[in-house]
């Protein structure tokens, strides 16, 4: 397999590119090097490298380019003669107004046939307003329910939406209460105030209204909150017998670790984001043990595909590297598919086409199909529960891999 080398088009190295927000918007792309011979196919891809959410775009970035090089490695594009994927990466930062003005500076300057990101939904939906307007596909694997739900024609959600996916947060966990002879009556539901934590609540709380269980808690809290101890006193007072948090990784690391340590040991049930990577479970250590989270997806289900993830970057494929994995490798099967690198004929291929080969087998629908809003109708959340360092697929019954922990 190729070994990745990634340089700076300015010639700038990657600690260059981290070190501040000023560099990157005078330069903000990343490119992979361009191939001596034969024809390339310009991939953009905007994550957040830097700021609060920079681990996430990190992890993204390498399962882009794990298929990236896989497919190149195997004689690139066949329908285009075997031409070969190359991945122009920027910077968006952490910022909804930088990303939007990055994407728009990437499609300027380089002729590209989609892009991918951005990991947080406030990030992706700044980067849809350019996209849309430049009829440039965009595959994302964000949650918030506005991605595919304001009429666009170029924008390709590979999960659910974050009111299923909400839903199902609550739904499990009631499913998995009972088969563990308990039963929920009171919920708490905290969440970060952006697209993404907002929607999640709403699913959160439409699942408990249709079960007639009690929210006795319902607060939203400001991305990067600094002190969690009000939202969690009023959770001790709240008498919830579960909790669920949506909330990005340094937000869960606060909320869990002042809970555990304030010796409030009910459920938490995660909203995926910050419960769902290696660095919640290395930032509680025991604390993390145990803990729920619904996920949209989940590596122990599709072993053959994510462990060559593991065995390169050395931890396990989160599920963010995951299902931007499979959103590139699905745009070079559409492209194989519309014989052609424009980004009208690839869109035309996304839309409506049924994409069950390679990556796609790895998301919970075996699949990928995207109906004409854009959304991928086959993708259903899972339950995971943190295990050894490991997270476990517990629920639904028919793919988990364990029996999920239930402590009332």
């Amino acid at each position: 397999m190729p070994k990745k080398s990634t340089t700076l088009s300015v010639g700038l190295n990657r600690r260059t590119l981290l070190a501040g927000t000023a560099s990157l918007l005078a330069a903000p792309m990343v490119l992979r090097p361009a191939f001596a011979q034969g024809k390339t196919v310009n991939v953009g891809v905007i994550m957040p490298l830097s700021g609060a959410n920079a681990q996430f775009g990190i992890n993204s970035r390498n399962g882009i380019e794990l298929v990236a090089d896989e497919i190149n490695a195997a004689g690139g594009i066949k329908a285009l003669g075997g031409a070969k994927i190359n991945l122009i990466v920027a910077d968006a930062t952490s910022t909804p107004t930088t990303a939007g003005t990055v994407a728009q500076r990437l499609i300027t300057q380089n002729d590209v046939t989609a892009i991918l990101g951005a990991f947080a939904s406030s990030l992706t939906l700044a980067i849809s307003e350019v996209t849309e307007r430049r009829d440039i596909p965009l595959l994302t694997m964000s949650f918030a329910d506005q991605i595919t739900g304001r009429g666009y024609k170029s924008i390709f959600q590979v999960v659910p939406k974050a009111s299923v996916i909400g839903k199902a947060q609550f739904d499990y966990t009631k499913a998995i209460a009972e088969a563990a002879g308990a039963k929920i009556s009171k919920i708490a539901i905290m969440y970060e105030d952006t697209a993404y934590g907002s929607a999640q609540a709403k699913g959160l709380r439409a699942g408990a209204q249709a079960a007639n269980v009690e929210v006795v808690m319902d607060d939203a809290y400001p991305l990067g909150i600094t002190d969690t101890t009000p939202l969690i006193n009023k959770l001790r007072a709240s008498g919830a017998q579960a909790v669920f948090p949506v909330s990005y990784l340094n937000d869960s690391l606060l909320i869990i670790r002042t809970m555990r340590q304030q010796k409030i040991d009910i459920p938490a049930i995660g909203g995926a984001a910050g419960y769902v990577i290696p660095d919640f479970e290395k930032g509680l250590g025991e604390f993390a043990e145990n803990v729920l989270s619904v996920n949209t997806s989940n590596y122990d289900l599709a072993p053959e595909f994510t462990e060559r993830f593991r065995k390169r970057f050395g931890y396990f494929m989160v599920h963010e590297a995951q299902e931007h994995a499979v959103a590139l490798d699905v745009l070079v099967q559409a492209i194989e598919k519309a014989k052609s690198a424009k980004p009208e004929d690839v869109s035309a291929a996304l839309r409506g086409a049924k994409f069950s080969e390679g990556w796609a087998k790895t998301m919970t629908g075996g699949a990928v199909q995207f109906d004409n809003t854009g959304l991928n109708v086959l993708s259903v959340p899972v339950m995971v529960q943190w295990r050894n360092k490991e997270l476990v697929t517990v629920w639904p019954n028919d793919v988990a891999k364990a029996k999920a922990i239930w402590k009332s």
